[in-house]
């Protein structure tokens, strides 16, 4: 691994700790070369699920694209990196003891806006813009609108 500042191969591990569910280690590391200090994120590799693509295409499912699509969602928004890495976590932990070898990218997309419903409405709003590909406005505000009466009704 390389510095992601400086492309220097040398550093060292100065923290290091379990995270909230005891399924990753999180390791801080700095460069010894330029001094930039960065994260890492120690994961147990598990078999690899399969995603079945809209298209019927499959695909391994990758962390990486479902912790993007939370920063995207995310941007500018109240919610820290912490969080977004802890959402996409339980739903790679949820994926995993749910389906054996293959998923569906709706499950997953479901998954992801339920999890940003209750983070940040917001950002719900926004992943659900692209997710749910709303042809209209009138779609969007019908979206808007469930989105204002559960806040303002939280129960029902």
């Amino acid at each position: 691994m390389t510095c992601p500042f400086c492309g220097h191969p040398d550093h060292k591990v100065v923290d290091s700790r379990t995270s909230a569910d005891g399924q990753a280690i999180r390791r801080r590391r700095e460069c010894l070369s330029c001094g930039k200090r960065f994260t890492t994120y120690e994961h147990l590799e598990e078999q690899r699920l399969m995603v079945i693509k809209k298209d019927g295409r499959r695909e391994p499912f990758d962390r990486n694209k479902l912790l993007a699509g939370f920063v995207k969602a995310c941007e500018k928004r109240p919610v820290s990196m912490d969080q977004l890495e802890d959402l996409a976590d339980e739903i790679e932990r949820d994926l995993s003891r749910t389906f054996e070898h293959e998923v569906p990218s709706q499950e997953i997309g479901e998954r992801v806006m339920r999890r940003l419903h209750d983070v940040d409405p917001v950002a719900y709003v926004r992943f659900a813009s692209v997710y749910r590909e709303f042809k209209d406005v009138e779609q969007f505000m019908r979206e808007l609108k469930d989105v204002l009466a559960k806040q303002t009704n939280p129960g029902g």
